[in-house]
C-alpha cells in the first residue's frame, strides 16, 4: 500500500475540527479540513464560552483578535427556575479560581472565523464548500474520504487518518460505529437581538415548563436569544420559526416582554434534537472529537469548551500513534478514549443531573433557591459546569444533600 499525501484529514472546520488541526500542523503533520460552509459563517449556538475555553483560545492564538473584534467578557451565570428561585454563580469567586477570571461571549461567525485563520497560519490546508459523501476504506478501515465539492465533482483524499469533526448529524460517527439517541430530546431555536433589557455582564438562563431560555449579552447592544424546548413542541413551529421563537418567550416569566421581533439582528436559526452521543470515539484510522463525539443538552453553555478540550485530548495521542504506525488502528488511538472519560465523564453526569432535575419544576426550583442562598455553592456549581472546578465538588454527598435540606 503506498503512502497517503495526507498525514490527517479532518472533517468540519468548526471549533473541534479548526482546533484540531492547528495543533496538529503545529506539530509539523499533513493537515486537511474540509467544510460544506464558507467561513464566516452563521451558527445556531449558546456563543458562551467559559475561562477554561478562553485558555485554550490562548493556546491557539485567537484570544487577542475576538476581544479586538468585540468579543464581551463574562462574569458568570444567572439561573431563574420556573417558580422564581435563583442563583448567581462568579467564576472569578469559585475554588478553584480559573486560569481568568472571566469567560467571553462571542458570535460564532467571529469565533469560527478566527480559528479557521489560525489552522491556516499553523499551516493546514482549509477547503471550503466541500461535502463528505462517503468515508473511505480499505481493509476494514478508515482510509480517507470522498468529498464532493461545489461544482458536483467527486474525488476522493486518502490519508493517514480521519477525524470527524462533523458536528450533530456526523456522516462519520455513524459509519464507524453508529450513534445512541438520549432523552430528554430539546431543538434549539435562537437568534440575535438588540436592546434586550435587564442584561449585565453573566449569561441568564430562565427555566419553564418546557425547556428554558438563555440571554448572552454579545456586546454591542446585542444579546444571544437562545430557546430550548422539547423536540415534540418544535413541531410547532414549521413555517414560522421566528413566531413561534416569540410565542414561546413569552412564556417564561423572566422573558416576558424583553425580546422584541423589531429588534432580531439575526434570523432565528435552528439546531437539533440533542441527545446524540457516538458509539465510539476510535475506530482503524479514525476518531471523532466535539458534538460527532457527544452532545447531550446546551444548558451548560459549554460545548464549545468541549470541542476545544478534546482538541487539546486528541493532539499528543495522534502525534504518538502516527510516529509508531503509518497507519494507526484503533489499539493506538485507545488513549484518546480514555482521555475523555476522564476529562468529560464527571461534566456529562452533572449535565444529565441538571437535565433530570429541570423535568420536576418544584424540585429544581427548592434545590435553585437552596443554592442560591448557601454560601460558595453558586460559583462551585458555575465552576463545575465551566469545566475549571471538578465535578466531584458538586457529585458528592455533602453539596447534594445541601440542594435539597
Amino acid at each position: 500500500m503506498s503512502a497517503p499525501p495526507l498525514d490527517v484529514l479532518v472533517l468540519g472546520a468548526g471549533p473541534a475540527g479548526s482546533a484540531s488541526a492547528t495543533l496538529l500542523a503545529r506539530a509539523g503533520l499533513r493537515v486537511l479540513v474540509v467544510d460544506r460552509d464558507t467561513f464566516p459563517r452563521e451558527k445556531a449556538c449558546s456563543e458562551y464560552l467559559s475561562p477554561e475555553a478562553v485558555r485554550v483560545l490562548d493556546r491557539l492564538g485567537v484570544t487577542r483578535t475576538l476581544e479586538a473584534a468585540g468579543a464581551a467578557p463574562l462574569l458568570g451565570t444567572v439561573v431563574t427556575a420556573s417558580r422564581g428561585a435563583t442563583l448567581e454563580g462568579r467564576f472569578a469567586r469559585a475554588v478553584p479560581a480559573p486560569a481568568r477570571p472571566t469567560g467571553l461571549s462571542v458570535a460564532r461567525r467571529l469565533l469560527d472565523a478566527a480559528l479557521v485563520d489560525a489552522a491556516r497560519h499553523a499551516g493546514a490546508t482549509v477547503h471550503e464548500r466541500a461535502t463528505v459523501a462517503a468515508l473511505l476504506e480499505e481493509g476494514g478501515r478508515v482510509a480517507g474520504a470522498v468529498l464532493r465539492e461545489a461544482g458536483g465533482r467527486t474525488r476522493a483524499l486518502r490519508a493517514r487518518l480521519v477525524i470527524g469533526a462533523d458536528g450533530l448529524r456526523s456522516l462519520a460517527a455513524r459509519r464507524i460505529g453508529g450513534v445512541r439517541r438520549a432523552w430528554p430530546r430539546r431543538v434549539a431555536f435562537v437568534a440575535h437581538v438588540a436592546d434586550v433589557p435587564g442584561l449585565a455582564a453573566s449569561a441568564q438562563m430562565h427555566v419553564g415548563p418546557d425547556g428554558y431560555v438563555g440571554l448572552n449579552p454579545l456586546g454591542g447592544g446585542v444579546a444571544n436569544v437562545a430557546l430550548v424546548t422539547r423536540a415534540a413542541r418544535a413541531r410547532a413551529a414549521a413555517g414560522d420559526a421566528t413566531g413561534f421563537f416569540l410565542r414561546e418567550l413569552e412564556r417564561f416569566e423572566g422573558v416576558r416582554g424583553r425580546v422584541r421581533g423589531d429588534a432580531i439582528v439575526r434570523a432565528v436559526l435552528a439546531t437539533g434534537p440533542f441527545g446524540v452521543r457516538a458509539r465510539r470515539v476510535v475506530a482503524d484510522g479514525a476518531l471523532l472529537v466535539g458534538d460527532a463525539a457527544d452532545f447531550f443538552d446546551p444548558f451548560t453553555g459549554e460545548g464549545i469548551c468541549t470541542a476545544l478540550r478534546g482538541a487539546e485530548l486528541l493532539e499528543p495521542v495522534v502525534r504518538a500513534a502516527l510516529a509508531a504506525e503509518a497507519m494507526p488502528g484503533a489499539r493506538a488511538l485507545a488513549p484518546y478514549a480514555a482521555a475523555r472519560r476522564r476529562t468529560f465523564a464527571g461534566k456529562w453526569a452533572v449535565e444529565r443531573l441538571i437535565g433530570r432535575a429541570m423535568e420536576w419544576p418544584a424540585l429544581f426550583d427548592h434545590a435553585v433557591g437552596r443554592i442560591g442562598r448557601r454560601r460558595g455553592m453558586a460559583d462551585t456549581l458555575v465552576g463545575v459546569t465551566g469545566d475549571f472546578v471538578p465535578a466531584r465538588a458538586v457529585l458528592n454527598p455533602w453539596f447534594l444533600a445541601r440542594m435539597v435540606v
